[in-house]
């Protein structure tokens, strides 16, 4: 095998690698945002979420880990769509925010 082959392999494998741990690191932010809107009383709209920014930061402990901003909409009402955010550093989500938004009338007849 040439020098050549071996870095074309090695790229493959990496490739192969970041989007594996890419696709599994997306579902625990899927399945938290669906925890998250459940609690929060809105839906998720589209079963879905976006990856949106990538930067490295310090955790509280000072180690450099990869933040990632994720993006999802969601309704209250049915009608109008709105904007959520999950913040994640390293393996752990820091936070889950949704947008301002109205919330359906309640029945309190």
């Amino acid at each position: 095998m040439t020098l050549g082959q071996l870095f074309l392999l090695f790229l493959i494998v990496f490739g192969a690698w970041y989007w594996w741990r890419a696709k599994e690191i997306k579902d625990t932010v899927l399945q938290s945002v669906k925890q998250y809107c459940k609690t929060m009383d809105v839906m998720l709209l589209d079963d879905a979420i976006y990856l949106r920014g990538v930067w490295f930061k310090r955790d509280p402990e000072g180690q450099l880990r990869v933040w990632r901003r994720f993006l999802f909409e969601f309704t209250a009402t049915g009608e109008e769509r709105y904007t959520g955010r999950a913040i994640l550093l390293g393996k752990h989500i820091e936070h889950i925010q949704l947008d301002a938004h109205r919330m359906p009338p309640s029945n309190l007849h």
